[in-house]
């Protein structure tokens, strides 16, 4: 990693002295083509989102804070309006959804915020964002100009907006609030609604004006937004994107630095050197706000994720993880970009840029005036090939794919593909259920599980009996993820017993039971709901039950007309009987909606329940089971999972905090791999890994929700697994790598000076530098975990590491010759590669 010298810490103590004072400062937001203008300067700005109900109140500052060591200075998030108008006129502002306290929290790091309201915010979030009831109006047709939309939306975008006012949160009013949004990536689908999308497109745009902010609104992919609505991109690259009006900044609202897993699908991965690339291009070519999605992805919790199919991690890939620890190298890598480009700001924002062709494939924007300032980005866009330039009388290599960024037109201070940074080894070390010495309620058995077995089927009195099948959404109105459909079928004794039973479904899943047996489990694909199968299946002479639990897995979140996408069962044949096919699509059916265990309200880990039954040993596969056990926190204090890779699918909630849906649904064995390129422009299939194994085996469980002692677990579980399995797992960062060459780019500070190169670790909070397995300066080779001393090799590299980082939770290392024999192997490059551990 590049050396920090004095002056350049100097110069980042004044830029967080500059953020501080901005955010607090901020009174006058406008903007010109070039960037926007807060308080008369143009500013440059990196954004990081960060969702509040995708992490809990607890990790809010340290999110907060992680994002700006990382060179951010601006968060955004959405606003989720089903999270906060669960019915109508009904709101909620507390635990995750508490927008005011992570406002204040964004406002006192000195940081300052984008606000998108939406209020439709797609995200992978449950219905868009939308509150499902809001379909159930008569006349309601979402994003269109149809008047009950607009006046809902209308009613819940003024309430954010005067909640934002009432604690002065708007720049205008001295807050930290400098730009809002309102709807969101609607260019895609205006075409779809006809006359009617750009009106109210029109429409929407003035509603957000006449809320009199004071700061400018933005719309995202919105190609024909009303002047002064700003237009953003969003993609995975923005250098070519133009905003619609020559008057306004090039703003890039969502550049996806990974991508959403679903279940059953492979786990995505995209490269920091790419990443990185993409960002040193939007700046090179006139950007001035850029966002990363995600900064932070955060979780799913209980039935917020949307899809369907979106798994409970929404890790994405991004700089900071699920669990809120830095990802490194991505995080560190970005760090010194951003820090590049600060470098770069002045010059960036003040002068029109002069692009030279140096060859094929091969560019430099230069940013100059006549008083010398000067900022250089050089662009190698070949995607296999590294090529060297002449440019200012000066030779410069490039790597393929990649940016360099000289600050002052002569020294490269950053490239995009040479990542110095370190990088690190998790672990999720399991940790078996401690049972609990304690229990919150004097009617349980601290020592013992405690199950209760749903009724297959009607429980109770069916809701309501009909012939034929019903919409699973219209019907359960996602009050719930479940709707039983029982109906009874004569059997001949003559009959064959080759029956198969064939089913027909718009979507999401569902299991099928014969008497109280489960028969088959079956699901969309992917992101695709739709699907049928065919089951053997056993059935007896004389009178059979069929019970089919239909399930959902998250509501369609985008696309045109998309809330009116359908799921639920279409058709179920029996096949083999001696008179052919039976249709059984119309017969006589009884609906339950719910279960059991959520009509009696299990998981409130408050409320004494007579229906739970204790037991010494839990039920091993056994399908439509509720568990609950009372254990002890798990020792330490990082971060929290549940391991549920021996489970099948199903909910889990602690302490009455809704953890989320858990599916161990294995990804498919083919489309990985071993190593990713990062050469090339990138698509969320290209880096993909996870083949074979569970698309998510690990569910994040909050440290805030745990108490010492006492805590509730409770799981329901639909297909069967094993219980005595399940584990708590702490996510453990073990093994710090790092290595940089002596010709890493390093911060120029003048052309007299020269500059040293060096290599900084860091432990996480609380802890420290325990031990160095490796370290060697010279020709190491290998990577993190496998490094080995080469043919050159400076015997005292250890020791020099141990004095300077022993016990210390970071630590820098210069390639300096107080520090190391840098005449060794003369003629060559050497770098310095170490290994450390952290406790």
């Amino acid at each position: 990693m590049a050396s920090v010298t004095c002056t350049l810490l100097l110069l980042m103590c004044c830029c967080c002295l500059y953020i501080s004072l901005l955010a607090e400062a901020a009174n006058n937001v406008t903007y010109d083509k070039r960037s926007l203008i807060i308080d008369g300067e143009r500013k440059l700005l990196i954004s990081a989102a960060i969702h509040y109900p995708r992490s809990v109140p607890a990790m809010w500052p340290g999110l907060v804070k992680a994002a700006k060591e990382g060179g951010v200075d601006v968060i955004e998030t959405y606003v989720f309006w089903n999270g906060h108008e669960p019915s109508p006129g009904n709101y909620y502002f507390g635990g995750r959804y508490d927008l005011v306290k992570f406002v204040k929290i964004v406002q006192d790091a000195g940081m300052l915020l984008i606000l998108r309201i939406g209020p439709f915010v797609a995200a992978e979030w449950n219905f868009g964002g939308i509150p499902v009831w809001l379909h159930y109006v008569p006349g309601t047709v979402f994003r269109t100009d149809n008047e009950p939309f607009k006046h809902y939306m209308q009613n819940f975008t003024t309430l954010i907006v005067n909640m934002m006012k009432q604690d002065k949160f708007f720049a205008s009013q001295g807050g930290p609030i400098i730009l809002a949004q309102v709807e969101n990536e609607y260019g895609f689908y205006e075409g779809a609604y006809g006359e009617g999308g750009k009106t109210y497109t029109q429409w929407a745009a003035k509603m957000a004006l006449s809320q009199n902010t004071g700061v400018p609104w933005i719309m995202c992919q919105q190609w024909d937004a009303p002047d002064p609505v700003i237009n953003t991109c969003n993609s995975f690259y923005c250098d070519d994107f133009k905003p619609s009006y020559p008057t306004m900044p090039k703003i890039w609202t969502e550049n996806w630095p990974g991508w959403f897993k679903t279940f059953g699908g492979r786990n995505p991965h995209r490269p920091a050197e790419d990443v990185a690339f993409s960002v040193a291009r939007f700046f090179q070519k006139g950007g001035s706000v850029h966002n990363y999605y995600m900064y932070h992805g955060g979780t799913n919790f209980g039935r917020t994720s949307g899809g369907p199919f979106i798994t409970t991690s929404y890790d994405y890939d991004a700089p900071i993880d699920e669990y809120g620890l830095p990802r490194f190298p991505k995080w560190g890598h970005l760090k010194e970009l951003h820090r590049a480009i600060k470098l770069c700001e002045h010059a960036l924002l003040n002068n029109e840029p002069t692009l030279i062709h140096l060859g094929a494939q091969l560019e430099a924007d230069v940013y100059e005036d006549k008083l010398g300032n000067c900022a250089a980005f050089i662009a190698n866009i070949d995607d296999k090939n590294e090529k060297t330039v002449q440019f200012r009388n000066a030779s410069y290599t490039l790597p393929a794919w990649s940016v360099s960024i000289l600050p002052d037109c002569k020294n490269v201070v950053f490239n995009t593909a040479k990542v110095g940074c370190q990088t690190s080894t998790i672990e999720m070390v399991p940790e078996q259920l401690q049972p609990s010495t304690s229990s919150p309620n004097k009617d349980l058995k601290a020592e013992s599980w405690q199950i209760f077995v749903e009724k297959t089927g009607i429980w109770g009195e069916p809701d309501f009996t009909r012939n034929g099948f019903v919409d699973h959404i219209n019907t359960t109105k996602d009050t719930t993820d479940y709707l039983w459909h029982t109906t009874s079928l004569h059997v001949d004794e003559n009959d064959g017993s080759k029956l198969k039973l064939v089913i027909e479904s718009k979507g999401h899943a569902l299991h099928a039971f014969v008497n109280g047996v489960l028969q088959a489990s079956a699901a969309g694909n992917g992101t695709v709901s739709p699907f049928n199968f065919t089951s053997p299946v056993s059935l007896k002479a004389g009178e059979n039950e069929i019970a089919v639990l239909s399930m959902t897995v998250g509501l369609q979140n985008a696309g045109s007309f998309y809330e009116w996408v359908g799921a639920g069962l279409t058709s179920l044949k029996l096949k083999g009987l001696k008179n052919g096919t039976l249709d059984l699509s119309n017969n006589k059916w009884s609906y339950k909606i719910g279960l059991e265990g959520e009509h009696n309200s299990l998981y409130d880990a408050g409320a004494p329940n007579k229906n739970w039954n204790s037991v010494s040993e839990p039920p091993k596969n056994q399908p439509l089971t509720w568990y609950k056990a009372i254990v002890d926190a798990p020792p330490g204090d990082e971060p929290i999972a549940l391991d549920m890779v021996h489970m099948g699918k199903g909910l889990a909630w602690l302490n009455g905090e809704q953890i989320g849906r858990y599916w161990p649904r294995k990804a498919p064995n083919d489309k990985c791999v071993k190593e990713c390129d990062y050469r090339g422009k990138f698509n969320p299939d290209k880096c993909n890994t996870g083949c074979g194994e569970p698309s998510q085996r690990w569910y994040h469980v909050p440290r805030s929700w745990f108490k010492p002692t006492g805590n509730v677990l409770v799981i329901f579980e639909e297909k069967g697994g094993d219980p005595t399995q399940i584990r708590f797992s702490r996510r453990i960062l073990s093994t710090l790598c790092a290595h940089v060459s002596d010709d890493h780019p390093s911060f120029a500070i003048n052309d007299l000076q020269k500059n040293k190169v060096s290599l900084e670790l860091k432990c996480p909070m609380d802890k420290h530098i325990s031990s160095f397995t490796f370290a060697s300066y010279g020709t190491p080779t290998g990577t993190c975990q496998s490094y080995v001393i080469g043919n050159c090799h400076d015997p005292d590299s250890r020791s020099v590491v141990e004095k300077l980082c022993l016990n210390k939770n970071e630590c820098v290392v210069e390639l300096s010759k107080e520090n190391f024999k840098i005449e060794l192997c003369p003629g060559i490059t050497k770098k310095l590669s170490v290994e450390a551990t952290c406790s």
